[in-house]
């Protein structure tokens, strides 16, 4: 009302002209049209008169609360069915209400009047009916601000226990229970069970953004945690956020919350829990109070409204509940495997080196490749490695079907030399695995030299313990096997030199 002082001020006193006027006091120039023609039909002035300085007063006077009267010689409509009509279909609007009423009544209230008429009768009923919810589309889910304290035995030390609220947007049906964090499988867990205390699902869920159900908070295009959504897929929901910084967008769970503050939790802050399964316990028969409380402006309860509306709307329970799995990031390695809680699992080789996302439940291990699974494994609790043969290169795959005992077999057909050499390589491995290789290296061997000429130069690596693939390639690459060989220890002089700088064993006895 500031403004329209300084108007009349700027008008009568500064002799500004509209345009003027709305320049310096940023509104439009046919708002001040509009503010000026109000003053005149009132014969006001500058100087305002002395009743009239007075922001409310002269507000009452310039802009008179507009009253709706309802003319007798007009049929009056149900507004309260009508009510019900937009709550129980979807797809059904005022204007097709206001059809099916002129259709019945021809000297009814024109469309504008029909709307001004129904606005009034929602404003009176309840200020939180201005938004229309359908029976069995919406749940509004968050937090209560309060916290509930209780006592845990085991460290004697006061914990906090976190109150979970879920409502339904038309009935109001409001379904409370104590967790003891906001973490992922608690808020998941949540869900489930009010799920199942409703006997049904909405269409929509309406979180707010906290980290449990939304990663990524956006005006347009959140970000929905991947396990919240997997919940969603499982029982058929759709996942809508809240806005960020709108609360209008939840108002049923705040005014639900305010409600579960004080008929709820209130007449819990002088108990004493050692448990949260003893604050669910006391939240149960008050909620069931709560739930059927009468409303204070329409007939029935939360209770009533629910069973007689909305439970007929709900979708039907899947036949198991959702089974809570964590979804990860990951970077399949090199060696295509990825690494969960140190035990490793592999994927088809194609994709080494990409990321690749991971759900894990209690059970499984699902890997993900941009959308489409790619990987399955049973979930191992030690530290390890699962492949499954089928993700290995053809390379790879080979040297499943080598074995030592299969080796060494074939090694003993070339001769005595050769299996031992096989098998002392086998032995300086630690995994005999890593041997295979170099194995099938030096037995592929004979096929190029003969089977005669690498059991000579097994011998040969034997006896100077050059127990690897490239000494014996390189002994049959010279000609080596094929030279008169002689026991080393024969060429060894045991017997130490004659010399006075020689002490002998002795001296350091």
């Amino acid at each position: 009302m500031r403004k329209i002082q300084e108007l009349l001020r700027l008008k009568h006193e500064q002799k500004l002209n509209n345009r003027e006027i709305a320049t310096s006091l940023k509104i439009s120039a046919s708002t001040v049209s509009a503010y000026l023609q109000r003053a005149h039909h009132h014969h006001l002035s500058w100087p305002l008169p002395a009743e009239f300085q007075d922001d409310e007063r002269l507000y009452e006077l310039l802009f008179p609360p507009s009253t709706l009267t309802h003319s007798d010689s007009r049929p009056e409509p149900n507004w309260r069915d009508l009510q019900h009509e937009l709550k129980s279909h979807k797809g059904v609007t005022l204007l097709l209400l206001w059809h099916d009423y002129r259709a019945q009544h021809s000297d009814g209230y024109g469309y504008s009047q029909f709307c001004a008429h129904y606005r009034e009768h929602v404003k009176n009923v309840d200020v939180t009916m201005r938004q229309h919810h359908i029976y069995g589309e919406k749940g509004f889910v968050d937090y209560a601000g309060i916290t509930v304290p209780w006592t845990d035995p085991l460290i004697r030390e006061i914990q906090q226990a976190q109150i979970f609220v879920c409502v339904l947007g038309a009935s109001n049906y409001t379904y409370v229970e104590a967790t003891r964090s906001q973490n992922l499988r608690d808020w998941t867990s949540s869900h489930c069970r009010a799920f199942e205390y409703f006997g049904g699902v909405p269409k929509i869920l309406v979180p707010d953004n906290l980290l449990s159900g939304v990663t990524s908070p956006h005006h347009y295009d959140p970000d929905v945690n991947l396990t919240y959504q997997d919940l969603a897929d499982h029982y058929g929901v759709a996942v809508v956020p809240a806005r960020v910084r709108r609360p209008q967008d939840k108002a049923k769970v705040e005014v639900g919350v305010q409600g579960i503050e004080r008929w709820i939790l209130a007449p819990l802050r002088h108990q004493t829990f050692f448990s949260v399964e003893e604050i669910n316990l006391a939240i149960k028969p008050l909620l069931e109070k709560f739930n059927q409380r009468p409303f204070q402006k329409m007939d029935g309860s939360r209770h009533s409204v629910f069973l007689a509306h909305e439970k007929e709307k709900l979708k039907s329970l899947p036949a198991m509940r959702y089974p809570f799995a964590e979804w990860k990031k990951a970077t399949v390695g090199i060696d295509y495997h990825v690494a969960i809680e140190k035990h490793y699992y592999s994927v088809p080789y194609r994709y080494a080196r990409k990321a690749v996302t991971v759900r894990v439940s209690a059970n499984t291990i699902d890997c993900f490749y941009q959308q489409k699974r790619v990987a399955y494994h049973q979930r191992q609790f030690k530290p390890g490695h699962t492949t499954c043969k089928d993700h290995m290169p053809q390379s790879h795959q080979a040297y499943l079907e080598w074995t030592p005992e299969r080796l060494i077999k074939w090694a003993a057909k070339m001769g005595g030399h050769t299996q031992q050499l096989i098998a002392e390589l086998l032995n300086q491995r630690a995994i005999p695995q890593q041997a295979f290789r170099a194995c099938l290296g030096i037995l592929r061997l004979a096929k190029k030299y003969s089977e005669q000429r690498l059991e000579n130069a097994a011998e040969r690596a034997l006896a100077i313990g050059a127990i690897r693939y490239k000494s014996v390639e390189s002994i049959l690459k010279n000609g080596l096997d094929q030279l008169p060989f002689t026991e080393p220890s024969s060429l060894i002089n045991t017997t130490p030199p004659q010399h006075e700088n020689v002490r002998g064993q002795n001296y350091y006895q």
